[in-house]
């Protein structure tokens, strides 16, 4: 008996929770009217079907460029109508791009009860709006370091944007997140239903869907019921290219609620079956025609028409598949080129330590010549004591720089303290060349003094002491007046060209330094 009240009980939990995840599910709906994605995106006039743009914003048919990475731009597109459903979801693809290392100003979402401006004073659109406006902001105007920054402001027409401090005082809730020179598009989806505004992005490091991470969520929050969609970007004395790709918008609707647009028409029973008639009549007469014309032209038969025009179209899992393609080619020729590079690098490298390796056979041992043909040559590598005596060479000249430097400053000292006392002298004459030449003439009379009173005292030796010149002994060869004065002579010259040599070599050594 427990086993029978068991059972239903569990059923009726089951049927609960379904009912609970699955019954608040909204019911979606594609708004193509309030959306542009590419191919195609704008007409051959430059226009994009169902919205208008102005100020320095380029539509082409990839993208719409709302501000160009140029000085001072601003930019807007905004939908030509307004919403007709209460609850929304939108899903916008962009990228953001430039040479700084820090970009401005930054791209701007709108919901607004009527469009804005072209080239206004908030990320180029209107200030004191109606809505909501949802910014990526990529410039740092209060200095605190946290952008790139996303926020949410909604305004009821009568505050200012706070640029000072970037909108923080004013903001509903925001993330910083870097949106900024990203390998793949960022992308952001933008929901409103039920009161509850949710910011879900993905930074475009990767291009999975299942990497999108909570911004920010926030309840209670009251919008206009229908408004404008709009998108505008702005730059400063930084610029940036703001490129939106995709811009999707998707209608929510409460479960068991059939999506009427508003304003829209219903048509009655009656007119109903006789459409259906109409259009089962018409598709009949095609087909009538179809076979009269293929009979007619047996030739044309064996062609399917409608395949032949789908070769021009291809569906979302080709388009994924030629793009996983095309990113695998580039991916190959990447690495192909690297290969390339990474063979040359060691093929550098061999011939380098072939050539090490003849240099040290060539220096420690002669080279084996008449090598029987056909034995493969063996390629002696670098080992470790050379690797150690290459390091110990390094090392040893490294310190002699060390040591000749110390040198070279230690003269460059002396040099200096030279000057410093031909400033002090009385005369205070300095010399260009750094060197004193009174003091050299002095070292010299001081010389001669002294070779003066030794050849003095050498004679009164010779002479006895009583001042008469004796004859010199046999065993002592006696110091002539030429040779004095050669002597002399040579003393003198030997001292002259030792200062000037000295005076060159300090002077070349201050124009080194």
């Amino acid at each position: 008996m427990a086993a029978e009240v068991r059972w239903p009980c569990f059923a009726a939990i089951i049927f609960i929770v379904t009912f609970e995840v699955f019954g608040n599910i909204p019911l979606r709906r594609f708004e193509y009217k309030y959306s542009f994605k590419p191919p195609y995106l704008a007409q051959k006039d430059g226009s994009v079907p169902f919205w208008e743009y102005g100020g320095n914003a380029i539509a082409s048919a990839e993208n719409v460029r709302i501000a160009p990475s140029l000085r001072s731009q601003k930019g807007a597109i905004w939908t030509k109508m307004k919403t007709n459903f209460d609850w929304w979801e939108v899903d916008i693809i962009f990228r953001v791009t430039g040479r700084g290392r820090i970009g401005a100003d930054g791209l701007a979402f709108w919901y607004t009860d009527s469009k804005g401006a072209y080239d206004g004073q908030v990320f180029g659109s209107s200030d004191k709006w109606v809505g909501l406006g949802v910014f990526f902001d990529s410039f740092d105007n209060d200095n605190k370091h946290n952008n790139p920054y996303i926020m949410a402001i909604i305004n009821d027409g009568t505050q200012e944007f706070d640029h000072q401090n970037d909108g923080s005082t004013q903001q509903m809730a925001g993330c910083m997140r870097d949106f900024r020179n990203k390998p793949f598009p960022a992308r952001v989806k933008i929901e409103y239903y039920q009161n509850t505004l949710t910011v879900l992005f993905l930074n475009g490091m990767t291009n999975n869907e299942q990497d999108f991470e909570m911004c920010m969520r926030a309840e209670n929050v009251i919008l206009p019921k229908y408004g404008h969609f709009g998108l505008s970007a702005a730059t400063g004395g930084l610029a940036d290219d703001h490129d939106v790709l995709h811009f999707l918008t998707t209608s929510l609707h409460l479960p068991g609620l059939a999506a009427v647009p508003a304003g829209g028409l219903h048509v009655s029973e009656e007119d109903q079956r006789k459409l259906s008639q109409e259009y089962a009549d018409y598709q009949r007469k095609l087909d009538q025609q179809k076979e009269e014309y293929h009979r007619e032209h047996p030739e044309a038969a064996r062609k399917d028409k409608d395949n032949e025009f789908e070769e021009w179209f291809e569906s979302d899992n080709q388009r994924e598949l030629r793009q996983i393609f095309t990113g695998q080619s580039q991916m190959f020729e990447v690495l192909r080129e690297l290969n390339r590079k990474l063979d040359e690098v060691v093929g550098r490298q061999e011939r380098t330590l072939s050539l090490l390796s003849s240099v040290q056979a060539s220096g420690a041992q002669p080279v084996a010549t008449g090598q029987v043909p056909g034995q493969p040559v063996l390629v002696d590598t670098i080992r470790r004591h050379e690797v150690d005596l290459v390091l110990s060479n390094q090392n040893t000249i490294v310190n002699m720089a060390r040591d000749i430097k110390t040198l070279t400053q230690e003269v460059h000292s002396r040099s200096d303290s030279i000057l410093q006392n031909q400033a002090r002298q009385p005369t205070a004459q300095v010399q260009s060349v750094g060197y004193d030449m009174v003091s050299v003439i002095n070292e010299m009379r001081d010389g001669l003094n002294v070779v003066k009173r030794d050849v003095a005292a050498a004679s009164q030796r010779l002479g006895g002491g009583n001042g008469t010149p004796a004859g010199c002994p046999q065993q002592t060869a006696c110091l002539s007046p030429t040779i004095f004065f050669i002597f002399a002579a040579l003393q003198v010259a030997v001292i002259l060209g030792y200062s000037f040599w000295r005076d060159n070599r300090e002077a070349q050594a201050k124009k080194f330094y």
